[in-house]
């Protein structure tokens, strides 16, 4: 396995909060920071979309209450402290003396605008905030500098669900609307960072904010040009075009070493798998061998669980992610909250991966259409590759679809395909059980990445009660029996848990990476040089 992980000393440091940063000498302040990022933000509405894209980015311009650590844990943020008066309320006491970069004071009265302005106001299409707050019943503010929050049920993990919303000014003419931060308006913040100008889906320009409450930034000015592709973004990093990239392949690791450049890696707290289309009859994208339509393969069990025993994972963990990465069993790395131990990847079983296709009555196979995006995650197109490959051997006719996540993730949202390559990521297990595997319920928050449109009510049961549990080893232990019956169900096919590698140049003394795979100029301290 690679050597390169961070020390936990070095995360701790960079993560007590989500901006803190070594103290620095006054040069350091002089040059601005260049980064070569995957990510195309696109929007400026930190409330829309729960992308990585987003949260990433706009993590300059805004905050939360609650940060989290190295470790995925609590920490403060907006808010100084908090603790659970009943089983329903929650208290916050908010950071005296914090301003938005227009001057205005931060007060409880933003935390009800932004709670409520995700509640009620927005309805993003897919993968939206509303999973986080759906439970809160009311935000009441007894000062300026306390908000205590009711939630319609016992909400034990209230404070990690709002490391996910980021706090707006609010408006007293009501809430704004994505069209007007994405067009008329500069978007504010209590951040460390300032907007200057953003050109979408190339280039995000911030500046510091020098009133921020917080330890002082390491950069005068940022700039993010959006690289989507791996070889272009290894490219700018080696000639100096870039100062960090993001999501380095493992392949190239080597050969920025050679050039003097450094690389940091750490395991990603989540898990990269595929979808089946589990929801419709006849998905397109699927025929049978003489290319006629045929009856949704992926309705059965035991064809999802014969696509499960055909592939290789360990493959792709060791050989196309080159030890930057384990195979995957489940959505989360065993060990981490929530987790089960006893869920294990076993070595390929072409024979019986056959004989369960017969008995599904696919005996010959059939065609299929198998999509993700290029560039996105680490391995993600050459996973699809290989695949195809080990699926041949049971009589499955693969073909690789791969396209820019941006339209990749259009299409997925369509429906143009039969099964592809997703991810998910997050605060907790809970989130990613109920976004990609909880039957899609608008009321409870829950299915928000099923695009498979998977129902499980027993699972569905289980996880309700687990959630309702107190943080600790009993709500564990109920997590992972949830998990443990899901995946019996075979209704993703878990690949990997990859490594998180960033690259950097000499300007860059460290880079400490988080494990939910941000990329922030917070992360990055100057070279002493």
């Amino acid at each position: 396995m690679p050597s390169k992980d961070l020390g936990s000393a070095l995360l701790a440091a960079a993560f007590a909060t989500a901006v803190s940063v070594a103290p620095l000498g006054a040069t350091a302040f002089a040059e601005g920071l260049r980064i070569g990022t995957s990510y195309k933000l696109m929007t400026l509405d930190p409330h829309y979309a729960d992308l990585n894209e987003n949260t990433s980015l706009l993590s300059h311009i805004y905050e939360r209450l609650v940060n989290q650590d190295e470790h995925l844990e609590p920490q403060p943020g907006l808010a100084t402290s908090w603790r659970q008066l009943s089983p329903t309320q929650w208290e916050f006491k908010l950071r005296d003396g914090v301003r938005f970069h227009d001057g205005s004071p931060f007060t409880a009265r933003d935390v009800v605008y932004s709670i409520e302005r995700v509640r009620d106001f927005l309805k993003p299409p897919s993968g939206g905030f509303q999973l986080y707050v759906k439970g809160i019943k009311a935000v009441t503010t007894p000062d300026p500098l306390t908000v205590v929050i009711e939630t319609s049920s016992d909400a034990p993990t209230l404070p990690l669900s709002l490391t996910s919303i980021f706090i707006m000014p609010h408006k007293a003419d009501g809430f704004a609307t994505t069209e007007e931060l994405n067009s008329q308006a500069r978007p504010v913040g209590t951040g460390p960072y300032k907007f200057d100008s953003w050109q979408s889906g190339e280039v995000l320009n911030l500046v510091r904010y020098d009133a921020y409450w917080g330890n002082a930034t390491a950069w005068s000015d940022v700039t993010f040009r959006v690289i989507e592709s791996p070889a272009a973004r290894v490219a700018a990093l080696s000639t100096g075009d870039v100062d960090i990239a993001d999501y380095i392949p493992a392949r190239d690791v080597e050969g920025l070493e050679n050039r003097g450049l450094k690389v940091d890696s750490i395991s990603a707290a989540r898990s990269n798998f595929l979808q089946f289309d589990i929801g419709r009859d006849q998905p397109p994208g699927v025929t049978g061998k003489s290319g006629d339509p045929i009856k949704n393969p992926f309705r059965d069990k035991r064809v999802r669980q014969a696509l499960t025993m055909a592939t290789d994972r360990a493959f792709l963990a060791d050989r196309i992610l080159l030890g930057y990465g384990t195979a995957a069993a489940q959505l989360f790395p065993p060990g981490l909250s929530g987790t089960s131990v006893k869920l294990k990847v076993e070595a390929p079983d072409y024979d019986g991966a056959k004989k369960l296709l017969a008995e599904a009555g696919f005996s010959d196979g059939f065609n299929v259409m198998l999509a993700g995006p290029a560039g996105r995650y680490p391995g993600d197109s050459e996973s699809l590759q290989a695949i195809a490959q080990n699926w041949a051997r049971i009589g499955i006719s693969v073909q690789p679809v791969v396209a820019p996540f941006s339209v990749f993730a259009t299409q997925r949202s369509n429906g143009d395909y039969p099964v592809w390559y997703g991810g998910c990521s997050g605060e907790a297990v809970t989130l990613c059980l109920d976004a990609v595997l909880a039957s899609p319920n608008t009321d409870l928050g829950t299915g928000s990445l099923n695009y498979g449109k998977y129902h499980n009510e027993s699972f569905d049961e289980m996880l309700v009660k687990a959630k309702a549990m107190e943080a600790g080893p009993e709500r564990n232990e109920s997590l992972a029996r949830a998990t443990e019956l899901v995946m019996a169900d075979y209704p993703i096919l878990p690949l990997y848990h990859f490594h998180l590698i960033v690259g950097h140049g000499q300007k860059v003394g460290s880079y400490a990476v988080h494990p939910r795979g941000w990329t922030t100029a917070m992360q990055a301290t100057p070279s002493e040089d």
